[in-house]
C-alpha cells in the first residue's frame, strides 16, 4: 500500500541512536553507525522520532510500504520488555543502560606505589572536538587520537596506551548532538597530521564518532595511517 512513512538520510545522520531511543515501536536500530528503519510494519507514521534527530536526518514521504502491524508492534514489545525486565530494568539506549561492575580490589598494603607511569600524559588543551581551535600549533606533526568522552573512564591505562605522545580530541555524538565531521576534516585539512587514532565504546551510539572521524578522513582529501580502537563497557579492548 502507498501511505506516509519515515526516510532516514544516512549523509546526515551521525548514528547518535536519538531517533532509535524515541521510536516506542522499535522500527528503528542504528547499524554501523547509522539509523536504519529496519522494521517497515513498526512505524507508525506518526513522527515521534523527528524531533530527536539533531541533524535533520528524518523526514517524511509517501511510498509503497507494509501496513502499520500494531499487533506485531505490541507483541515486539512485549518480548523486549521481558528481555529488559530479565536482564535490568533499562528500556531504552543500549549505551546508558545502568550496571554494575564487579571487581576485586586491590589490597591497600600492597598497592603499587605512585611512579612516573602515573602522571598525566596529556599533552594539548582544550581537549573538547567543539572548544579546539583549527589552527592549534599543537597539531603541526601531531598524532591525532580522537575518543569518546567515556573510554577514558572505562579503559584504566588510557593516558599510557593511548594519550601518550599524542594529540587528544574527545566527543559525545549522542549528548552533543553535533556532526563532527566537519570540524574534523578542517583539521586534518589544515595541519600535518601524522596519523589518526579512533577510540570508542563498544555501545552503538559511539558509532557516530567512529563514523564522522571515517567521513573527516575521506573528504580530506588524505592518505593517512588510521585504526580504531573498541573498548567494552568492562574495560577491556575488543578485537
Amino acid at each position: 500500500m502507498i501511505r506516509k512513512i519515515i526516510r532516514i538520510d544516512k549523509e546526515k545522520c551521525n548514528g547518535c541512536g536519538a531517533c532509535a531511543d524515541a521510536c516506542h515501536e522499535g522500527a528503528i536500530d542504528i547499524i554501523d553507525g547509522k539509523a536504519e528503519l529496519v522494521r517497515e510494519h513498526f512505524c507508525d507514521g506518526l513522527g515521534d522520532c523527528l524531533p530527536e534527530c539533531p541533524t535533520g536526518a528524518i523526514s517524511f514521504e509517501e511510498r509503497e510500504a507494509p501496513a502499520y502491524d500494531e499487533e506485531a508492534v505490541k507483541e515486539a514489545q512485549k518480548k523486549v520488555f521481558a528481555k529488559n525486565q530479565a536482564m535490568s530494568t533499562h528500556t531504552g539506549c543500549p549505551g546508558s543502560r545502568s550496571m554494575q561492575i564487579q571487581r576485586s580490589e586491590t589490597p591497600e598494603n600492597i598497592k603499587s606505589a605512585p611512579s612516573v607511569e602515573q602522571l598525566s600524559k596529556l599533552q594539548n588543551w582544550p581537549v573538547q572536538i567543539k572548544l579546539a581551535p583549527v589552527s592549534a600549533p599543537y597539531f603541526d606533526g601531531a598524532k591525532l587520537l580522537i575518543a569518546a568522552d567515556c573510554t577514558a573512564y572505562a579503559y584504566a591505562s588510557f593516558h599510557q596506551d593511548f594519550i601518550r605522545n599524542k594529540v587528544t580530541l574527545i566527543g559525545c555524538p549522542k549528548l552533543d548532538q553535533v556532526d563532527y565531521s566537519e570540524k574534523l576534516t578542517a583539521i586534518i585539512q589544515n595541519n600535518n597530521i601524522q596519523s589518526v587514532t579512533i577510540v570508542r565504546m563498544e555501545v552503538p551510539c559511539c558509532g557516530g564518532l567512529e563514523m564522522a572521524a571515517k567521513k573527516a578522513l575521506q573528504d580530506s582529501g588524505k592518505f593517512l595511517p588510521w585504526q580504531v580502537i573498541t573498548i567494552s563497557i568492562d574495560g577491556k579492548t575488543i578485537e
